[in-house]
């Protein structure tokens, strides 16, 4: 890879950041977490409370991006097939036919995803991981680029289906936009004519331009000391005093590929262990199961994963 390249990357990840940013104002932050997750081929789970933007989020990363987006409302009643398309048999040309569901989009928003029931949830399993459904025994590509943004809040569990550990693996990253600083408040206060704020970001990359940056990504340079420091990272969940579960394999891998679009993004053809830092918490606390005693406690995720990257010395400061 060429630094030029890692320029060009740098310039279109800063202006897809830009162009969300339209709708939700001071959250650079999180906007980059997601779009990073967006070039990685993962996807993301926006826990936080009612009215804090995670729908806009969703909605106006899915108008920046030149293509089909869907958004899928998750209740109790919702089957597996009105996620992920039904077959029907057309009497006139006497053969059964696949019609596609909401999963068959680029962007997917899953709306309160754990209102639904564990059945309809499990269908997402598959296409989540590789980008397939299938029904009736065929196998239906979705497409590339593929993302699931899945929305829950943290109160109003009556009537809900927490997300087994299996889904959760899924989710590349886990993260939360919070409630705004004083001054973004006043300045939404004052555009609050505004009904929809999403609808005011246009589209600005086409699905081949997205393809081209992920596969860009995948060349980025990452030395072995710093796949040691992930693999270090992820061991030591598995024998923390607070974790019953550490993290799997899987999860190992979702930081290693995500490093690289953290590293491109801000115009380096090389990830360094900071990379990993900046990057541990969401990637890896959600997909911890937490000792009932120690959750009890007031122990959380994110400070276990803290806890143990102040344990690890990174590969810089390592003795030769």
């Amino acid at each position: 890879m060429t630094q030029e390249q890692a320029d060009w990357f740098k310039g279109a990840f800063t202006s897809l950041v830009d162009n969300v940013d339209k709708a939700i104002v001071g959250k650079q932050e999180v906007i980059r977490l997601v779009i990073a997750s967006l070039l990685t081929g993962g996807h993301v789970l926006l826990e936080d409370y009612p009215g804090t933007g995670k729908t806009v989020l969703a909605k106006s990363l899915a108008n920046t991006l030149e293509g089909a987006s869907s958004r899928i409302q998750f209740t109790p009643d919702l089957l597996p097939s009105d996620v992920t398309g039904v077959t029907i048999y057309n009497q006139q040309t006497h053969v059964f036919e696949f019609h596609k569901g909401p999963i068959f989009a680029q962007i997917v928003l899953a709306d309160e995803i754990n209102r639904a029931s564990p059945k309809t949830q499990s269908a997402l399993l598959e296409v989540m991981e590789e980008g397939l459904v299938t029904v009736d025994g065929e196998t239906h590509p979705v497409g590339s680029p593929f993302m699931v943004i899945a929305t829950q809040n943290p109160v109003e569990q009556s009537g809900t289906y927490k997300l087994p550990e299996a889904q959760l693996d899924r989710f590349l990253v886990k993260t939360s936009l919070g409630y705004p600083d004083r001054d973004t408040s006043v300045d939404l206060l004052m555009d609050a004519a505004n009904r929809s704020r999403s609808s005011g970001v246009d589209a600005i990359i086409n699905a081949e331009s997205v393809n081209a940056m992920i596969a860009l990504a995948g060349q980025v340079h990452v030395e072995r000391s710093i796949m040691e420091y992930i693999t270090d990272i992820i061991q030591a969940t598995r024998t923390d005093k607070d974790a019953a579960l550490g993290v799997s394999m899987r999860g190992g891998l979702s930081l290693a590929r995500i490093v690289k679009v953290w590293a491109l993004s801000q115009g380096r053809t090389y990830a360094t262990p900071d990379d990993v830092n900046a990057l541990a918490v969401p990637v890896l606390a959600h997909r911890l199961l937490m000792d009932p005693e120690s959750e009890f406690a007031g122990t959380t995720a994110d400070q276990i994963i803290d806890r143990i990257l102040l344990s690890i010395t990174p590969p810089a400061y390592r003795a030769a």
